[in-house]
């Protein structure tokens, strides 16, 4: 048996030599050299076979080797930025191939919303910026990637809290009420712009900032993203395009090997910038300056510096991909761990994809596209609220903590003032636990057959699902009133909930010689679901557990338990697109979207959003043709309609509160209630000079948003409630955007790019006849009931409307203008936005830096007013600029134009040093080091923390801008990182 088992096993190795002979003599080997039309060797370039997965990449010098099958016929031959090309290898074994780098100009393709188009055919506003332009540092959400890169766009962090949100404008603000976000659209998905994180308030700390919507995708797995910025382009997105259209298009796999791509980070913060106040020796010789007994603690403490630290980021990316033409994929992970610069705060984020594209049958004419986005983020939050009335949250309580009181008593314990007096910021912080995590999945399935060269039927069917659990306690040790003695916890949950069905049939043909047709329509139906609940308690009779953890402990009366659910709202649209090319010289595009939504009232389900752009050419005209001057030369004029539906489900019907086991009326019924439309015309020309070494764009618009969307409180005898209406009156917004890229310097080894953009704003409100619209409201101490914008034909939105500071009497008290009248003052909108961006390049070392501003607007200083006032001397710290102005100690700074402050700005985001090594061999591939810096200055006037914040003070829903009121703040980083692939 054993022999019979051996003679089997020789002849089973045999054959296999004999089949690897075999299968050797029919393979031959093509090795060759890849390079730039400079004769700069590509490395990390993809040599496929074409039709099969075999392949290879380019080593450090360019060069490669591959065994290929006798009867294979070419070679496909691809990188990023270059223009691929087939080459044949029938009957030769080494090649050199010159890649040509592509026109971005001309024939990038770009993202229009349903479908992609070249540059060159775009007749919309639109800006794309790719992966190798995006901001470098520590960025937890994609729209910090394109701060300062495109016109007409501003970005402004809200606070400096990690994964905190930011304010996202796109030409301007048009909304009273309803949101002025733009619409995001993640791989064909639109997202539903808000976040699952439950909302909480515990007892003396107001509400803390929302979190970022996009903080669930990993900023390494994304290749491009486009602003749509006009009519003619967002009109496809109907009744959610009014605020423009940011879309954000992942990586996907490129045909060959497999390939390891690996990004590490790491990276430490600290605090950009501190505000001035007084350190002990001041304090005590501004106590002798104003002659103020008492108030001396006998110490030396930083309350500020008590709650700071430097924090560590690391971020880690791993994405590996591979495939042929008939099966592609991408998978990718990461975990990103931000330590805030505020002690027990920050985000840790762990991501995955998975991504594919697949054809099937012979001819490859059916397919399916499928994308799986999955994260979690885990929050630690500090109390850092954005309405904290006298008690202030815990920068205010650090900024006002008297720096001659301890920190700690002798023995270590905490040093605690009486209830309701100034609360010591390390208590606090030790004393406050915060937490929230949010488990999100969007996950897309997109089948399509290609009848033909000419038409196309795609289907997608999507689903967005976020879970937030939140749980918060403030130990019983924070002398707060309700607080002290208690202790105070809650746990909320929050559930969101969206499905998006949709189908395009799209048409592609030259109808005669040189004119092409390219058609769209689609129908969609999009379906919204918010729901949550919340339970919180006080008064717990052991420190043992969490309070969170026990929160059937007190007693009932010390119980609090509440739910909502949002009225489900469901979107069904209608749309369709036809563009038509005359000769690549003239270029027409019409787009129309009729969207059913269920917000609205029974007489008014539907509304329609037509646009209509047109492109002329020029370029290809036979007077400039061959001219020497003009590489690009062409005009652009677009109108169209767009609405606005961002505002709460069920506005348009009676909804009740259910409270105590009644119900009562909460908003009262509108069957009228219709779209807030926007029409606008854009007109915008396209121009590049000497072989495109200077590109650019220049843009006109006029907006105008009517039907504005907005809720009043019923007046009696009516039941308490609110109500929604459209009322008269208007948003105008008028601008010009330009934008610039120049290649200064452009040889072998050197190179320098340099873009600038800018942008000038003007914002008007019209037209309005009602009731009194005030906002942004003023918190802290020493203000009750205190605003300082209101809404007012004829000037800006949220136009500040204040008494004009005078200066101080011989008394020492404030002097307002005509006894304390209220003026009409300047706004807090930019009239001019900013971005610089810059490259220089020697060999293999780079160095970029990007840097924005604004100006023309001013910031309302809300910390300055309320925080650290004079009046604080003897108990609280205060302000060294109140010192010795002629201020009495006992003034009471009233809301007013004393505290508005120039709020222009360049700051610098970041800079960066990078060097891609030159290491021979196939393991290694491309490997780079780099060190960022990020927010290393920034010139500005102002004198808090950061001209970049808006602290949300809405009134009643209506948004507020421009105002600060002790934010978590600002970060300056440095980062180190590596990035390779294998």
């Amino acid at each position: 048996m054993f022999k019979t088992r051996s003679i089997k096993t020789l002849l089973l190795c045999t054959l296999l030599f004999a089949l690897q002979y075999v299968a050797a003599a029919q393979n031959r080997t093509i090795t060759g050299k890849v390079t730039d039309k400079t004769g700069s060797a590509i490395p990390g370039a993809t040599i496929q076979v074409k039709g099969t997965q075999t392949g290879t990449t380019a080593d450090g010098d360019g060069t490669f080797k591959l065994s290929v099958a006798n009867n294979a016929a070419t070679l496909i031959i691809s990188f990023i930025g270059y223009t691929s090309q087939e080459v044949s290898i029938a009957n030769k074994s080494s090649i050199n191939i010159q890649l040509s780098q592509e026109n971005t100009t001309l024939t990038d393709v770009v993202v229009v919303g349903y479908g992609t188009t070249r540059k060159k055919d775009l007749t919309g506003a639109i800006a794309q910026v790719k992966a190798a332009d995006f901001n470098k540092g520590i960025t937890t959400a994609p729209d910090q990637l394109i701060q300062g890169k495109v016109s007409g766009l501003m970005i402004l962090n809200n606070n400096g809290a990690p994964g905190a949100s930011a304010t996202v404008r796109i030409r301007g603000v048009s909304s009273v009420r309803a949101g002025n976000q733009p619409l995001y659209v993640v791989d064909g998905v639109p997202l539903d712009g808000r976040v699952a994180r439950p909302s909480l308030s515990l007892t003396g700390l107001g509400q803390t900032p929302d979190a970022n919507p996009l903080n669930f995708i990993n900023s390494f797995d994304i290749a491009t993203m486009e602003v749509l910025k006009d009519a003619s382009a967002t009109a496809i997105y109907g009744s959610r395009g009014s605020n423009g259209v940011v879309i954000i298009t992942t990586k996907k796999a490129a045909v060959g090997p497999m390939q390891l791509d690996v990004n590490y980070s790491v990276g430490q913060s600290s605090i950009m910038k501190k505000l001035n106040v007084l350190n002990a020796d001041e304090y005590r010789a501004a106590l002798k300056q104003y002659n103020q007994t008492g108030g001396d603690g006998g110490s030396s403490s930083d309350g500020l510096g008590s709650i700071l630290r430097t924090g560590i980021t690391q971020n880690v990316g791993i994405a590996m991909s591979g495939g042929n033409e008939t099966g592609r994929y991408r998978a990718s992970f990461g975990l990103m761990n931000q330590e805030g610069i505020v002690k027990k705060s920050g985000l840790k984020k762990y991501t995955a994809t998975l991504s594919g594209q697949n054809k099937f049958l012979e001819s490859q004419k059916l397919g399916v596209d499928y994308n799986i986005m999955a994260a979690q983020t885990n929050e630690q939050l500090a109390p850092i609220s954005n309405n904290a009335g006298f008690t202030g949250s815990l920068v205010g309580q650090a900024l006002q903590w008297n720096p001659t009181d301890p920190l700690y008593n002798a023995d270590g314990s905490f040093y605690t003032l009486g209830v309701n007096q100034p609360v010591n910021p390390a208590l606090m912080s030790a004393g406050y636990d915060d937490n929230a995590n949010i488990s999100f999945i969007l996950g897309s399935i997109s089948p399509y057959f290609k009848f033909n060269d000419h038409w196309e039927l795609r289907t997608m069917y999507s689903v967005n699902h976020q879970i937030g659990q939140r749980r918060a306690q403030l130990d019983k040790s924070i002398n707060i009133d309700q607080v002290y003695n208690n202790g105070i916890a809650a746990y909320n949950t929050a559930e969101l909930n969206t499905q998006l069905f949709n189908s395009t049939l799209t048409y592609n043909n030259e109808i005669s010689k040189g004119y092409n047709l390219t058609a769209m329509v689609g129908y969609e139906v999009q379906k919204f679901e918010y729901s949550g609940v919340g339970i919180g308690a006080k008064g717990f009779p052991t420190q043992a557990l969490k309070y969170y953890d026990q929160l059937q402990s007190p007693s009932q009366t010390n119980t609090f338990v509440s739910s909502f659910r949002n009225p489900e709202s469901e979107l069904q649209s209608f749309f369709g697109r036809a563009t038509i090319n005359a000769k690549d010289k003239y270029i027409l595009t019409a787009t129309m979207r009729a969207d059913g939504s269920n917000k609205f009232g029974a007489n008014h389900r539907y509304g329609y959003f037509p646009s209509f752009a047109a492109k002329w050419n020029t370029i290809n005209e036979s007077f400039l043709k061959g001219s020497g001057t003009f590489s690009n030369l062409a005009l652009r004029v677009g109108y169209g309609t767009t609405g606005n539906q961002e505002f709460p489900a069920g506005a348009a019907q009676s909804q009740y509160t259910v409270a105590a086991g009644s119900a009562k009326l909460s908003n009262v019924a509108n069957p009228d209630l219709q779209w807030e439309t926007s029409k606008q015309l854009n007109i915008g020309v396209d121009f590049g000079f000497a072989k495109d070494r200077l590109t650019g764009t220049i843009d006109y618009f006029l907006k105008n948003t009517s039907n504005l969307l907005f809720s009043f409180t019923t007046m009696s005898p009516a039941p308490a409630s609110t109500y929604w209406i459209n009322f008269p009156g208007k948003v105008v917004n008028t601008g010009v955007e330009i934008s610039l890229r120049g290649q200064v310097i452009q040889s072998k080894d050197w190179s320098w790019s340099i873009g600038v953009n800018g942008t000038y704003l003007k914002n008007k409100f019209e037209g309005y006849t009602g009731p009194v619209i005030r906002t942004g409201s003023i918190d802290g101490q020493g203000v009750s009931d205190a605003f300082s914008q209101r809404l007012e034909n004829g000037y800006p939105l949220n136009t500040f409307y204040l008494q004009k500071f005078e200066g101080f009497d011989d008394k020492g008290n404030s002097i307002y203008a005509e006894n304390g009248k209220k003026f009409y003052l300047t706004n807090p909108n930019p009239k001019a936005l900013l971005g610089i961006n810059s490259e220089v390049k020697y060999k293999r070392w780079s160095l970029s830096a990007s840097s924005h501003g604004a100006f023309g607007f001013q910031i309302y200083n809300n910390t300055a007013n309320t925080v650290l006032p004079i009046n604080n001397l003897g108990s609280r710290n205060v302000a060294k600029s109140v010192l010795g102005n002629g201020e009495s100690k006992t003034n009471s700074p009233a809301a007013s134009s004393r505290f508005l402050e120039n709020g222009n700005f360049l700051k610098l985001d970041n800079i960066t040093l990078s060097h891609q090594f030159h290491i021979a061999g196939k393991v290694l591939k491309n490997p780079v080091i780099y060190v960022t810096g990020q927010n290393l200055f920034v010139l500005t006037k102002y004198t808090g923390f950061d001209p970049e914040v808006n602290t949300d003070k809405n009134i009643n829903g209506v948004s507020s801008f421009g105002i600060e009121y002790i934010p978590y703040p600002t970060a300056r980083s440095v980062v180190f990182g590596v990035s390779f692939s294998l």
